[in-house]
């Protein structure tokens, strides 16, 4: 087992088949999928806003996904800006039928908090 995650677990859910390629192995984009949703829904308790992804910087697939994994987001902040914020995500797996946990992929995604009109919104740092 690698050491433990950092960071807040922001999703839980299991890979399933249809995520799949013919290989057996999932799809980058369906755990780039799960990140984005783990990361916004954690960005967004953060700030008490609305929040939309702007960038996605150094995804690195450390290890693949197989069928039948429990994949695990774990979410931490790493700085706030006057309307956005950067969270980086680490991706973890505990394997099918096995007790082995390790951490299959990481990025750190960047938000632009939004107001009502869809324009960008100042953060309110004091509700963080």
């Amino acid at each position: 087992m690698s050491k433990m995650p950092e960071g807040r677990p922001s999703l839980r859910t299991i890979a399933m088949p249809g995520d799949a390629n013919p290989d057996g192995d999932i799809f980058g984009g369906w755990i780039m999928a799960q990140m984005d949703l783990a990361s916004g829904s954690f960005a967004s308790q953060e700030i008490k806003c609305r929040v939309v992804t702007v960038a996605v910087d150094a995804m690195t697939f450390h290890k693949p996904v197989n069928i039948g994994d429990d994949v695990s987001c774990f979410c931490k902040m790493v700085r706030y800006g006057n309307t956005s914020l950067v969270v980086h995500v680490e991706t973890w797996v505990q394997r099918h039928h096995s007790e082995l946990i390790e951490k299959v992929t990481e990025a750190s995604f960047t938000f632009v908090a939004i107001g009502s009109d869809g324009r960008p919104k100042q953060i309110n740092r004091t509700s963080t």
